[in-house]
């Protein structure tokens, strides 16, 4: 039971550091958060904990939180901005790989503890290229899906009230396809089928119910005021909105 109740403080910490990180920082927030939470995931990762009776691994709240933040900017200051956002997150996790992958090569010094600090760091960031592609194809087609995904369902359901529709949709659809890229590209092959669906269907459920949690921080932050040095960039996007609205109802006028 520990697990489960200090699971939720987690999960509200979470997505609280999320709120304020935009809060505080607004666009450059999100770009800082997205960087943060690529490398976190992936460190998360690593560790399994018991839910339920399940065995899962941690992660998946910083990962879903990611997923919030460019419907965020999505939603605020339109696709671009997102996409920008998602690039810059890829950049960061590349960049991480490397330098770490070069940090291991270094010969630890033998003084009594720098080896058990070099096999700690093996055992975080020397993760096999199996695992490493895995995460990136995931996280570069899962992300950009999700902002396509979320511009289409802008247009069916525009309301500001139907937000939790755009972002859970897209997100649940998303975290579908990220899940099913990442568990196809490591672990397809290395366990027995029945097994591989356990782990895909428990990270989805898990990444399901995260995204739903954080529906009522996304609101609160699409309610805040926006930063000074980010509103030529929403009205911008708000007057191409509506020239792209003119400009279909013009179309749907002529005979």
């Amino acid at each position: 039971m520990f697990n489960i109740w200090w699971g939720i403080l987690f999960v509200i910490v979470n997505y609280g550091l999320f709120t304020l990180c935009y809060r505080l920082f607004g666009i450059k927030g999100m770009y800082a958060w997205i960087g943060v939470a690529t490398v976190l995931a992936n460190v998360q990762v690593i560790k399994t904990i018991e839910l339920f009776g399940v065995v899962t691994t941690l992660g998946n709240t910083m990962y879903v939180s990611m997923y919030l933040a460019s419907d965020l900017l999505n939603e605020k200051f339109g696709p671009k901005v997102a996409r920008k956002a998602i690039w810059f997150g890829f950049f960061t996790l590349i960049m991480t790989t490397i330098i770490m992958q070069m940090v291991l090569e270094f010969d630890a010094y033998g003084v009594d503890g720098m080896s058990e600090a070099q096999s700690a760091l093996i055992t975080i960031f020397g993760q096999l290229p199996r695992l490493m592609v895995a995460s990136l194809s995931a996280y570069l087609i899962s992300q950009f899906l999700d902002v396509r995904l979320y511009t289409w369902l802008r247009q069916l359901f525009p309301a500001p009230h139907q937000l939790w529709i755009r972002n859970n949709g897209s997100t649940m659809i998303s975290s579908f396809v990220d899940t099913l890229v990442f568990c196809s590209i490591a672990f397809l092959g290395v366990y027995e089928w029945q097994v591989w669906i356990e782990i895909f269907l428990t990270t989805y459920i898990l990444k399901f119910v995260l995204t739903a949690a954080g529906t009522p921080f996304l609101y609160i932050a699409r309610g805040m005021k926006v930063a000074e040095e980010d509103k030529p960039l929403m009205i911008s996007y708000q007057i191409a909105k509506e020239k792209e609205a003119e400009a279909e109802t013009q179309e749907v006028a002529k005979p």
